[in-house]
């Protein structure tokens, strides 16, 4: 089966696979219940746009943040990584 262009296949516990377009947020390791580092402007946002502002992160520093896609699902830094990666990653 091919996927939607939105979306993809993740173990996910709740659907089947969730969609670039998902609300997500960007937390740092250790902060329990911090998620935003206003200094280096991390926030909530689209799952797309947080994989590709973790990106965007000195790769050192990306193993100290992950991203949560609606309080269901971890996502750490190389499986974001192989995320970005993907042909339906939506680039613009």
């Amino acid at each position: 089966m091919t996927d939607h262009p939105s979306t993809f296949k993740a173990d996910d516990t709740h659907t089947p696979g969730i969609q670039w377009d998902d609300r997500a947020s960007l937390h740092r390791k250790g902060d329990g219940d911090g998620v935003l580092d206003a200094a280096k402007g991390l926030r909530s946002g689209t799952f797309a746009d947080l994989v590709k502002h973790m990106m965007l992160l000195p790769k050192e520093e990306r193993t100290g943040y992950y991203i949560e896609k609606a309080g269901d699902r971890e996502y750490h830094a190389e499986e974001i990584a192989e995320l970005s990666r993907r042909p339906d990653f939506p680039r613009t």
